[in-house]
């Protein structure tokens, strides 16, 4: 693969480059919350799931969760990110309706993950290797719900302490659709990780998006931020319109003021939120509750020998074992559901070496297509992977042609049932007998001699005749017997 360039803009100035840089917060996959036994259940009545530390009674005292703990060094491994044997908990402290504690519980100098990267693939087989910061423990907020009254503001404290990863980027990422596949790729390794469940929608994953823009090579721009972004999609947006914004102040002869902003996708623009200074002080101080946090290099060395099989070993594997092209080994890997499903169909397959390509050709472009169409998930495949194995095997072995196989899949999708025994009762097999098909062979030569001179001058030209006899015998016939068949009478 070769190292991506990346998209320039085009001003009334000549050309810009971004400067991108992501916050992603991914909520940690752990059945309690960082520092209280209160549940992270998502969709609770406000205020059910509510310990007396998130609520910061007098005098309650956080207890590290040491699941959490386990799932970020988990997640550092997975990211080839240095893992800190001794980090720091620290009191960030300011004021906001959301924040019980008037303090949120986070890392800052001593992060529980240094520095890592994550190599995207983009179009083209271009890859892109974005560098990671660092990743840090940290509680998560309330949640503020402004249309219960027309007077007041309710808070909901659910969410207050549940257990964020905040994974920061390096200021690597050069265009939007670099962005969006740096987020694609970093939520497909915490869900093969397990470590986050990645739903956007629920907000498990959201991002802060930095975005500055500079002359090609030039020294950096003054960036802004643009706060909770939990869509893929409208991450690449955002990104395109912000860019866009500043270059047309700067080549106004406007200046960009540094500040959080949000993204309207209604509008397709973003918004000033409020004015950031070139830095907050949060007045960072050990949390003096908390002891720094120690694990021993064999601690991590036994999470290490855990982990699963993560999406870039899994695409080399099935590239090296089964003759898979990069861009279908992508699709496969892309997501963890997938991939197990591919794996399950390889598993039921009669002959692995064989058909692997196969079983992959017809996972992605008849099953993944037909879903697609349909609006439906692979968790909720009316075509199980034993049934699609079953098919596989049946043109694999010559029981039927990639016709009726197609024909197949439809009955299999519609009525379900086993492949074998439909086959059987409705007579689905393909013809081998030779003797058979002869004399539809012997018609169709008879009545087109041109494309016999055709096929005579030009031997591949034989596939017309190969169609024909497909199209008179209603697929029923194996390819492979007509070519040999028809080789013989042309004399080819």
């Amino acid at each position: 693969m070769s190292t991506a360039t990346h998209k320039l803009i085009k001003g009334a100035t000549g050309d810009w480059e971004m400067v991108i840089g992501l916050e992603v917060h991914a909520q940690v996959t752990s059945k309690s919350k960082l520092f209280s036994g209160a549940s992270t259940e998502f969709g609770g009545e406000p205020n059910t799931h509510v310990s007396l530390v998130d609520a910061a009674m007098p005098g309650m005292l956080p207890v590290i969760n040491e699941e959490c703990v386990r799932q970020a060094v988990r997640t550092g491994l997975g990211l080839n990110a240095q893992i800190n044997l001794r980090s720091v908990f620290d009191r960030k402290n300011y004021f906001y309706p959301d924040s019980p504690q008037g303090y949120q519980i986070s890392q800052y100098k001593s992060p529980v993950v240094g520095e890592g990267e994550v190599t995207v693939e983009l179009d083209g087989g271009k890859t892109a290797t974005i560098g990671i910061e660092r990743l840090h423990l940290e509680q998560d907020a309330a949640k503020l719900l402004h249309d219960q009254s027309p007077s007041m503001s309710f808070v909901d404290l659910n969410r207050s302490g549940v257990g964020l990863m905040e994974i920061v980027s390096k200021p690597d990422i050069r265009d939007a659709e670099q962005a969006k596949a740096y987020v694609t790729k970093l939520r497909s390794i915490l869900r093969y990780l397990g470590t986050c469940d990645g739903d956007m929608e629920k907000g498990s994953l959201r991002a802060d998006v930095n975005v500055s823009v500079r002359k090609p090579g030039g020294p950096l721009g003054t960036r802004c931020e643009i706060k909770n972004m939990n869509s893929i999609n409208f991450i690449g947006q955002a990104i395109e319109y912000e860019a866009r914004r500043q270059i047309e102040i700067i080549e106004d002869g406007g200046v960009i003021d540094q500040e959080t902003r949000l993204y309207d996708p209604n509008k397709g623009e973003t918004r000033s939120m409020r004015s950031k200074e070139e830095a907050h002080d949060y007045r960072y101080f050990p949390d003096p509750d908390l002891l720094p946090l120690e694990f021993s290099e064999a601690y991590v060395a036994a999470l290490k020998a855990e982990l699963p099989e993560l999406p870039d070993q899994k695409k080399a594997r099935f590239i090296a074992g089964f003759g898979l092209s990069a861009y279908d080994a992508s699709v496969l890997v892309a997501e963890r559901e997938s991939a197990d499903f591919y794996e399950t169909v390889l598993a039921k397959l009669a002959d692995q070496a064989r058909d692997g390509k196969l079983a992959a050709n017809w996972v992605i472009n008849e099953l993944f297509g037909r879903l697609n169409k349909e609006g439906q998930d692979i968790t909720g495949s009316p075509v199980s992977a034993e049934q699609l194995a079953a098919i596989v095997d049946l043109i694999g072995d010559g029981t039927i042609s990639g016709k009726i196989a197609k024909d197949l899949f439809e009955i299999v999708w519609q009525e379900g049932g086993d492949p074998r025994a439909l086959v059987e009762a409705r007579g689905m097999k393909q013809v081998t007998d030779l003797g058979a098909i002869e004399k539809v062979v012997d018609d169709i030569i008879a009545a087109n001699p041109d494309k016999v001179e055709q096929a005579k001058a030009k031997p591949a030209a034989i596939q017309w005749f190969v169609g024909q006899v497909m199209k008179a015998s209603g697929g029923k016939v194996d390819p492979k017997a007509v070519n040999v068949l028809l080789k013989t009478k042309l004399g080819i």
